[in-house]
């Protein structure tokens, strides 16, 4: 049986905090041009299928809490090895951690992308790389609790962006949602399911949950945090619906900073520029948490240390970001990345946690008979 995680009382965290943590870690650069692709699927049902993956959220977090409920004290990489065994465990493990990797990649390099396509087209991939990954550096190695309080200040910090959503509502035209419920339900299913790299990021409480004080609170605060971005994501493309044309909608790469773009202040012209800018301290969450739940599954596989981790990461991607140069290599990397997160994140815990209430059951059978002998 996999050891229960060892923690120091400076690790620890108060259960209301994951509130911000999973919100934190939901709303990063997905946001930023998410709705074209639903809207290919499911047109102008494209916000049911942003609230059937919100429900979906909702649905695949219980079974998750479920599940480290019955360890308790073990993250997803040790309840892997008691379940599964050292060998396919371990495999299981090296495979999350892959995922996490790949996913703190992914968000980097689209946000790299969006700052060279809104603001500094002729600056290279490699300086703004670089920058990124030391200030992501520099909030790793201050700790759990210095990345929480990112998250709860991200998210603080960015309350005043939301609201600007009510410029283009001006402009908008309550007709474009009708006829509602035109598409088949298999068109708004698999508009839901495009959801998946723009709602993704919930999935480190499997990992951050060991670390909570009172887990006993643990499911009001997550679930109202999934909510929260539920009705973010909700807000935002009922918006983009009603804003944009059919065409233009489709022909829109980032919707969400398009519409920006027509919001002007007298002592501000381009507004979408300072949204850009500030859409770092958005995505600093995503970053940190991802790196965070890698290193604790690496920990798992080999003895190293958190700054020789992060460092040897942060150079694998780095030569990542300088590989992935156009948009086209960009956006197949997020379509192949969300087909593997969807499995990942909506049918393994799905799967796990009846996995792990049949050991548990076997197991408890097995130590009445010892006991009775």
């Amino acid at each position: 049986m996999a050891k229960p995680i060892q923690l120091s009382p400076k690790d620890m965290i108060n259960a209301y905090l994951l509130f911000f943590v999973v919100h934190g870690a939901q709303i990063g650069v997905g946001i930023q041009g998410f709705q074209r692709i639903i809207y290919q699927d499911a047109r102008q049902d494209a916000w049911i299928s942003v609230l059937l993956a919100g429900i979906a959220t909702h649905i695949v977090t219980f079974c998750m809490i479920k599940t480290l409920e019955i360890y308790g004290s073990n993250d997803l990489y040790g309840i892997q090895i008691d379940i599964f065994g050292k060998w396919i465990g371990n495999f299981l493990n090296v495979m999350y951690v892959i995922y996490c990797s790949v996913a703190f990649f992914s968000v980097l390099r689209n946000y790299i992308e969006v700052i060279q396509a809104w603001i500094f087209p002729s600056i290279g991939t490699w300086f703004l790389s670089a920058t990124l990954l030391i200030i992501i550096i520099y909030a790793f190695t201050g700790g759990l609790r210095v990345i929480v309080g990112v998250s709860f200040f991200s998210i603080i910090l960015s309350l005043w962006i939301m609201p600007m959503l009510a410029f283009p509502l001006k402009y908008s035209s309550a007709e474009s949602l009708f006829p509602i419920l035109e598409n088949d339900f298999r068109s708004i299913l698999k508009g839901a399911h495009s959801m998946t790299f723009t709602i993704i990021g919930f999935e480190i409480l499997n990992v951050i949950y060991p670390f909570v004080k009172d887990k006993e609170n643990v499911r009001k605060p997550v679930h109202l945090g999934l909510l929260a971005s539920t009705v973010i994501y909700l807000a935002v493309m009922l918006v983009s619906i009603t804003y944009y044309s059919e065409g233009k909608l489709l022909k829109t790469i980032w919707a969400t900073l398009t519409l920006f773009s027509f919001i002007s202040f007298p002592f501000m012209e381009r507004f979408e520029f300072v949204a850009v800018c500030f859409w770092m301290l958005i995505i600093l969450p995503n970053l940190c948490l991802y790196l965070w739940a890698a290193y604790r599954g690496a920990i798992r596989l080999v003895n190293i240390s958190g700054t020789t981790f992060v460092w040897i990461l942060s150079f694998f991607v780095f030569i990542g970001t300088l590989l992935i140069q156009t948009r086209t290599q960009v956006n197949t990397i997020n379509t192949v990345f969300g087909q593997v997160a969807f499995f990942v994140i909506f049918v393994y815990p799905l799967v796990l946690w009846p996995i792990a209430l049949l050991k548990k059951n076997l197991t408890s059978k097995k130590v009445k008979k010892n006991e009775q002998a």
